[in-house]
């Protein structure tokens, strides 16, 4: 597992325990049994079986939200802290004032005998810092796409590099086989990009141009275009009674290499 999975393995645990603390927080704040009636319309009251005790765990899963922020979402780091904290030059405990933190020391404020603020009034600060959490794993998702498209960008650049190498040096079939592979790899990518199927186990560059063509992502003269590499590849890698010409391998070569640039 890369260094990159385990932090999406780790960010993907962190927004559960999330969503558990927050059913934790609201049986804090308003009893189980009133979270049990709330729930028990959409068949979830499993849901509040086994919950981390919220006074527990929260500071952990806050200080490890901390981290993913500063890195993810920068910009959203003292939103997710003044959720938390207690605000700078606070004269008296309100709803408007209350925090999670007051919540921590179960806090609870009363006038005249009615309840101004308690554990109830920090609970919208927690669902917004899961909120949070959660647009930094959705940037995450975004981010990883990003840096997997430049890494393999790079990887192909340089295969196609190695395809010309071979080509200058004569070595035609070698040099079609390499460039042949590299569109193979960058259509199943296309494909995958739009969420395209496939159901074939083993699909060629035939088989994918097809799919791109049906779901309207190449249009035809596109199409034409990667059925006629898919030719040359062919005779690079199949038959073996013809062998390809410089012109050939260098057109598919080309070809490859235009069609990473042109196709997304």
């Amino acid at each position: 597992m890369s260094n990159l999975d385990r932090f999406k393995q780790d960010l993907d645990a962190l927004v559960k325990l999330g969503a558990k603390l927050e059913l934790s927080f609201l049986v804090k704040a308003h009893g189980k049994e009133e979270v049990e009636k709330a729930l028990g319309d959409n068949g979830d009251v499993d849901a509040l079986k086994n919950l981390p005790a919220f006074g527990v765990s929260y500071e952990a899963w806050y200080s490890e939200g901390i981290a993913v922020i500063k890195v993810l979402l920068p910009d959203r780091l003292q939103d997710f802290k003044d959720h938390y904290e207690i605000p700078k030059g606070r004269k008296e405990i309100t709803n408007s004032t209350y925090r999670i933190q007051d919540a921590l020391k179960d806090i609870s404020i009363s006038r005249y005998g009615d309840v101004i603020a308690d554990s109830k009034s920090a609970v919208s600060h927690f669902q917004q810092q899961v909120a949070i959490l959660m647009a930094a794993r959705r940037r995450f998702e975004s981010s990883l796409f990003e840096i997997k498209q430049l890494v393999q960008a790079d990887l192909f650049d340089g295969e196609i590099a190695a395809a010309r190498e071979l080509l200058k040096n004569k070595f035609l079939r070698a040099a079609g086989a390499i460039a042949g592979v590299v569109l193979e790899k960058h259509l199943r990518e296309v494909c995958g990009a739009h969420k395209i199927s496939i159901t074939k186990k083993n699909p060629g560059i035939g088989d994918l141009n097809e799919l791109l063509k049906s779901n309207s992502v190449i249009d035809i003269p596109q199409w034409r275009f990667i059925s006629m590499l898919a030719d040359i590849r062919n005779i690079c890698d199949h038959n073996k009674q013809k062998e390809p010409t410089q012109e050939q391998v260098s057109d598919l070569v080309d070809g490859a290499d235009k069609a990473l640039k042109t196709i997304f």
